[in-house]
């Protein structure tokens, strides 16, 4: 028997806030790991979906030490946070916060400075591997905030994930989750692009699709969603075009606020906000394909021609 005792790592309790495709599964995979896990969502018996209990309210999470965020955007977290109900939850001296919405480094930086006032620690967790990395805790997490307060939430961070990178101060997470998302929408928008077009011009999708992956064109998009999508799979749950395309929002502001041009960025913000106002706009991203071939569809109808 070994002389060293086996260490005991303690598991926090934990407060999710946000029980949808990835915060339901978050919340899942740490109740799994044995942390006691309790819900908040606005819809009704969310938590029943994903086997977590449902509170009712922010108040009912003031046992929690950790509290994650799963929210849709910037302006939904602040509401969270600096609204009348959060007033007690996020005035706790020790809380720690984790972010894991893929929000604006911006308003992150401005919250950390208002919670660090309070006692509160608030760290940004941009978190990338979609509904089945977060089931099956495979997710890569990008971490911005202190040292000492990401090492406190480390026990979370090992059930949900394999693989974390602490890039610098609070907002590093988020501005590095806004630039991996601006490149999972143009790896989905090209490989899109470029099938229609290869149809058109007569060639095969399925074979195209491997030339492709087989050659320099292939990215994360042609591997593991071209696949699908030719053949009708969607990967329904997995981020739509009206979330993908305030990601790429984000990634335009921070160009902005560097006064760097984005031409792609540009682009493809306009094509996934196209997509946004569709009626696949709340549907996985991945239907962007269907705009395209439609797009080709009627470009490809004769035009008619006037009667004398």
């Amino acid at each position: 028997m070994s002389s060293e005792a086996t260490q005991v790592v303690r598991k926090p309790a934990v407060g999710v806030i946000g029980l949808g495709n990835m915060g339901g599964r978050i919340a899942a995979r740490l109740s799994a790991q044995g942390f006691d896990v309790r819900g908040v969502d606005q819809r009704q018996q969310q938590g029943e979906h994903y086997g977590v209990p449902q509170v009712d309210g922010l108040a009912a999470l003031g046992g929690a030490e950790v509290i994650l965020l799963s929210l849709p955007d910037s302006a939904a977290v602040e509401s969270v946070i600096l609204g009348d109900a959060g007033a007690a939850l996020f005035g706790r001296d020790g809380l720690l916060v984790a972010d894991l919405t893929t929000a604006d480094p911006r308003s992150t930086r401005r919250l950390a400075g208002i919670l660090a006032a309070r006692g509160v620690s608030f760290i940004d967790a941009g978190v990338s591997g979609g509904p089945g990395g977060a089931a099956a805790g495979t997710l890569t997490v990008m971490l911005g905030g202190e040292p000492a307060s990401i090492a406190r939430l480390d026990p979370v961070l090992t059930a949900i994930s394999t693989r974390r990178f602490h890039l610098g101060a609070s907002g590093s997470g988020h501005a590095a989750k806004a630039v991996n998302n601006f490149l999972n929408a143009v790896n989905l928008a090209a490989i899109s692009e470029a099938m229609v077009i290869g149809q058109a011009a007569g060639l095969e999708p399925h074979q195209l699709l491997d030339v492709i992956n087989a050659s320099s064109g292939r990215n994360w998009s042609s591997e593991n969603r071209m696949p699908g999508i030719l053949d009708g799979d969607y990967m329904p749950g997995s981020l739509n075009s009206i979330l993908l395309a305030k990601d790429v929002s984000v990634y335009l502001s921070m160009a902005q606020a560097a006064r760097m041009p984005a031409f792609i960025g540009s682009s493809c913000h306009a094509l996934f906000a196209l997509a946004a106002a569709s009626s696949w706009g709340s549907d996985s991203a991945n239907r962007i394909f269907d705009l395209m071939s439609g797009w080709a569809a009627a470009a490809a109808q004769p035009t008619a021609q006037p009667t004398a």
